[in-house]
């Protein structure tokens, strides 16, 4: 695997604090955000400059219950050739629900949301990814994600999961410290435990960035300095194995390059301080147990007839298991963005949390994509979005979703200011045509009875 360095997440706010950073040595770009035949300048000229970029997607979903998509992929694979990368990454999560496997309609989560550690999820996450890895010029590496809500009934810890999955597929991890501290938060998970059972050989590089808690639950934000327990984490990791590569992400809430230079610093400290990669007594004691463990997985599968107990070949039929994962992802969806029953066995207040921090992540997003509507709607943008978002849930992307919500907003009413209205009307003329969608009989009736109220 080649040796990345010391990295930094490469955001259009601070591209050219990146390109007069001393010391970095590689970035990662979100896929999603660049077009591969209008790389941004600041990409080419660290390219000319030697650095690698990695492009990362956060939109594939390989833990949903569907195929990956074609088209997403042959895009995720453009980007890797256009930026000359080594690998791409993307995440172990799901992003999407419904549809044909569950003959409802499609559900967008604009967040990457945790999959069950079950077999059933394991089966078609492997072979989600071997699809991915069959359409990619260049090796994948998946990465943990954070997460607000845990799944019941879950039959694997987050280490056991991850090593099943490298072992099944030979996948690349991309370990993200922070998250694992985000899940010994959150769920109580045991972040020494998780590296314990990891297969270190196959880690391709390390996430590292910050958060904060609320009310008990830390949210992943990458928009505030890395605590000192990721950091000790990240040292933790860098006593087992020498890590090809460790990156600081940052999103949001950017400080003065001195700060984030003072992170990267920070960060590089962390993996000084863990040693020369498991070289020492720690390190090498951690290669034995792996060893031991991968041999007598040999064993077995040998024993077994080539696969362990319970795990599923490639090229065994996941339609069931597929199925089964889509009727449970859809309902946790829907409770999530669509406001329908809790699914049993989750817990009630965390879901509650994860739906207002759906909600608010889908109004900050619509107001960047889209960031005439706040200009236009004032200080009332956020409240009215969040009441438009409770009976509307995301089905297509956040653009579809500015739209969508201007049409909302213009077929019932609102605002009443009348040069708002004139002004939303424009908009959305300029991008979708003369007039909006008229309204369905049902949303007049809604709209007529709302006005009788307000006369009252």
């Amino acid at each position: 695997m080649q040796r990345l360095g010391t990295g930094i997440g490469w955001r259009p706010q601070i591209a050219d604090a990146v390109e007069r950073m001393p010391g970095v040595d590689w970035v990662e770009v979100v896929a999603e955000n660049v077009c591969p035949v209008h790389l941004p300048g600041s990409l080419l000229r660290l390219r000319e400059r030697g650095v690698t970029v990695v492009p990362h997607g956060v939109s594939l979903g390989l833990g949903g219950a569907e195929r990956p998509d074609a088209g997403r992929l042959r895009a995720l694979a453009e980007r890797a050739e256009a930026l000359g990368a080594p690998l791409v990454t993307e995440h172990i999560a799901f992003v999407r629900a419904g549809g044909p496997l569950t003959a409802s309609g499609p559900l967008e989560a604009g967040h990457l949301l945790p999959v069950p550690r079950t077999r059933d999820s394991l089966d078609v996450l492997c072979e989600n990814i071997r699809i991915a890895q069959d359409a990619l010029p260049v090796p994948l590496a998946v990465e943990n994600i954070a997460a607000l809500l845990s799944w019941p009934g879950e039959e694997m810890t987050e280490g056991q999961f991850l090593y099943e999955l490298a072992d099944r597929t030979g996948v690349r991890l991309l370990i993200d410290v922070a998250n694992l501290h985000t899940n010994h938060v959150n769920q109580g998970e045991d972040p020494a435990a998780a590296l314990d059972a990891l297969p270190l050989e196959a880690i391709a590089y390390v996430h590292v960035a910050g958060g904060v808690e609320r009310d008990g639950v830390w949210h992943d934000s990458h928009a505030h300095p890395v605590p000192r327990p990721v950091l000790d984490l990240l040292t933790d990791l860098a006593s087992r194995v020498s890590p090809p590569g460790v990156l600081l992400e940052r999103d949001d809430n950017f400080p003065d390059p001195a700060e984030l230079e003072a992170e990267l610093t920070a960060v590089r400290d962390a993996v000084r301080r863990g040693g020369a990669g498991g070289t020492g007594r720690r390190g090498a004691a951690h290669r034995a147990v792996r060893t031991t463990r991968g041999s007598a997985g040999r064993r077995e599968d040998a024993a077994s007839g080539g696969g362990r107990p319970g795990a599923r070949q490639a090229g065994a039929d996941t339609r069931p298991a597929r199925e089964r994962l889509a009727l449970g992802q859809t309902a946790l969806l829907s409770a999530l963005v669509a406001g329908t029953p809790a699914p049993e066995g989750f817990d009630r207040v965390r879901l509650g949390v994860q739906a207002r921090a759906l909600a608010g992540k889908r109004a900050d997003t619509v107001a960047k994509v889209a960031p005439e509507l706040p200009v236009v709607l004032g200080s009332g943008y956020r409240a009215t979005f969040l009441a438009y978002a409770q009976g509307h849930p995301m089905r297509g992307g956040y653009r579809r979703d500015a739209m969508e919500f201007v049409e909302w907003l213009l077929n019932g009413g609102l605002p009443r200011d009348a040069a708002c209205r004139r002004k939303l009307r424009a908009w959305w003329r300029e991008r979708s045509g003369p007039a909006p969608r008229r309204p369905t009989p049902a949303a007049r009736a809604a709209r007529a009875a709302r006005r009788v109220l307000l006369r009252r």
